[in-house]
């Protein structure tokens, strides 16, 4: 049976996406339209075929290859390869490294105290701002995230010999030249910037090895004391700081949108704020855990916004969904908001309800009906560390503060690498009085 979908139009898709407003969107009137397995043109894929339905994904759920085209924007910040188009052997011993690393409770709970500081930092200054005006969220929460990241991969060995301030303007400054829309413009500046960066990595990477034995909750540790090369390192380091910099503050941003329209939820995460966290400014690392309430928020608003909107992955041998056969070769494209707006497993799926989360709501859904970190042996290796960031930056903003949408001001979500706000998302900050702890 042919896979239901538009006819060709000969410019590779491009008009189509453009004119839905963006490929985020586009899935979105695609599934409306032909149903939860559809074939389009895919801009630098060719034909693709996208699937919105969590029970259908589960055949796709273990394949293990990228599409090349797709990714061939991050071979600049590669030396030894596209880390993102590995193929499945050398992915596998790669990600299991990671994995070693990002979704270890010891790293998170050793770079905690670290992180909270940085996010209280952040509090402060908006504090210093409260009745001077809207703060753009999504600005200032990156930068956070981006500080963040950069404290984590490049580790404690770093602390003496890196300049926070100056990796983070220069990751910048590599971003918007080599992911940007113009990026002939500024090639020589981001040059230097990727230049200074892998120096950077590897002034760590002598740290460690001068210091003896590597401390592997730290990226550039673990990596060393595997035995990884220098350029594996420093592309690694690259790629993480490209995937992580934006996630959680943007996961941050858009949790702190919903919020501000939602006053009922955001009053009972402060209330749960205070009972867990007391008088204190934030919380300890084992009080995440108890957090219940902010945890179902987070996760809400992911569904709604997901970082990510989107993946991609290249079948290696025919597959069946449904009634449709998909050919070896085919891309085949993870629409992630898709799958969350889908009506059939999220009843009213552009409602705000945290209480979709609960267990007892949850265990009538398919496992991938979410999946904002994506799926199978391609998912985000660092989902654990960026919900533990999360649930921290949230917790100290709330404690101490209200949202309100800035008047006048439209959010409309892009696509910008991730899910992205147009002209960012500008709120009014103002301190809100605790109410009585509970330790």
């Amino acid at each position: 049976m042919r896979i239901p979908g538009p006819e060709a139009r000969g410019d590779g898709g491009v008009g189509a996406v453009a004119a839905a407003g963006g490929l985020h969107l586009y899935q979105l009137l695609l599934h409306a339209e032909y149903g939860p397995v559809v074939r389009f043109e895919l801009p630098g894929a060719g034909t693709a075929v996208s699937v919105a339905d969590p029970v259908l994904l589960e055949a796709t759920a273990h394949v293990d290859k990228r599409p090349a085209r797709l990714f061939e924007f991050l071979a600049p910040l590669c030396e030894a390869g596209n880390l993102q188009v590995l193929d499945a052997e050398e992915h596998g011993p790669w990600r299991r490294l990671l994995l070693s690393v990002f979704a270890g409770r010891p790293s998170h709970e050793r770079h905690f105290a670290h992180f909270t500081t940085l996010a209280t930092e952040l509090a402060d200054r908006w504090a210093e701002r409260a009745g001077h005006g809207p703060v753009a969220l999504q600005k200032d929460l990156t930068a956070l995230s981006l500080r963040m990241i950069c404290a984590y991969a490049l580790g404690g060995a770093a602390a003496d010999i890196v300049d926070p301030d100056r990796v983070t303007a220069a990751f910048e400054d590599v971003l918007t030249t080599y992911l940007g829309p113009a990026r002939e413009e500024g090639a020589a500046s981001a040059a230097g910037s990727l230049a200074y960066l892998r120096a950077t990595v590897d002034r760590v990477i002598a740290a460690h090895r001068c210091g003896g034995r590597a401390d592997r909750s730290d990226l550039i540790g673990a990596l060393v004391e595997a035995g990884e090369e220098p350029a594996r390192i420093r592309d690694t380091v690259m790629v993480t700081l490209l995937a992580a910099h934006h996630t959680t503050g943007v996961a941050v941003s858009w949790t702190l949108h919903l919020l501000g329209r939602h006053p009922a939820a955001a009053d009972r995460v402060a209330a749960e704020l205070d009972h867990v966290v007391g008088h204190r400014a934030a919380p300890g690392f084992a009080e995440l855990r108890r957090l219940t309430c902010l945890e179902l928020v987070l996760k809400e608003s992911m569904r709604l916004y997901p970082p990510g909107p989107y993946g991609a992955r290249e079948t290696t041998e025919p597959l069946r969904l449904g009634a449709y056969e998909v050919p070896a070769g085919t891309t085949v494209f993870y629409p992630f908001w898709a799958i969350h707006m889908n009506p059939a497993y999220w009843p009213e799926p552009e409602a705000f309800r945290p209480e979709r989360f609960t267990p007892e709501e949850a265990a009538g859904r398919p496992r991938l009906a979410y999946v904002p970190f994506g799926l199978g042996p391609r998912s985000c290796e660092g989902a654990g560390l960026a919900m533990v960031e999360a649930q921290l930056v949230l917790a100290v903003l709330l404690k101490r503060f209200r949202f309100r949408p800035a008047p006048g001001h439209e959010v409309t979500p892009v696509e910008r690498f991730v899910l992205w706000a147009a002209d960012d998302i500008h709120m009014i900050v103002e301190p809100r009085r605790p109410g009585p702890a509970h330790p």
